[in-house]
């Protein structure tokens, strides 16, 4: 069994060979505007458009805590809007981060990665905006993924 592999550096541009399956954590209210979703945005206009028809026709879709898009936004790389968080503020509540949610998610994402031969990229999801524990949200990613055979590869972005 692998682990996953912590580097310095951009997401949004995974350096390896093959399909790439680049994952974030998005909320449940239909927002997109701040965190790592600037960085996506800034790449590809495709995964905030879906993410925001998703949210708008939820009516008639399984948009919802725990559910997963997948939209290719090149030949070998996909975004995963995985919705992992209930609102964006911090209130009465706590924070906005549901780690069910983000487990759930995660189950979705393995399948679509074994499907497409893929590994996954991503910030530490659910820990910044969504104000989650990495402490809590890695075993998820170990058990869901890593432990199933998916290559992933965890960014830090910025200075040491």
């Amino acid at each position: 069994m692998s682990e996953i592999t912590y580097i310095r550096g951009d997401a949004t541009v995974p350096s390896v060979k093959g399909v790439k399956v680049i994952a974030h954590v998005c909320n449940d209210i239909g927002g997109w505007g701040k965190g790592f979703v600037v960085a996506l945005s800034r790449r590809w206009p495709q995964p905030e458009a879906a993410y925001r028809a998703w949210h708008r026709e939820r009516a008639a879709n399984d948009f919802g805590l725990g559910a997963a898009q997948f939209v290719q936004v090149e030949p070998y790389v996909w975004v995963a809007n995985l919705v992992g968080q209930r609102g964006i503020g911090t209130g009465s509540k706590g924070v906005p981060v549901r780690y069910e949610a983000i487990d759930t998610a995660l189950q979705a994402l393995a399948d679509k990665a074994a499907e497409l031969d893929a590994s996954v990229h991503m910030p530490r999801i659910g820990c910044g905006l969504a104000g989650g524990k990495w402490s809590r949200v890695e075993p998820l990613i170990t058990e869901r993924l890593v432990k199933r055979g998916i290559a992933v590869t965890v960014y830090d972005h910025g200075e040491a």
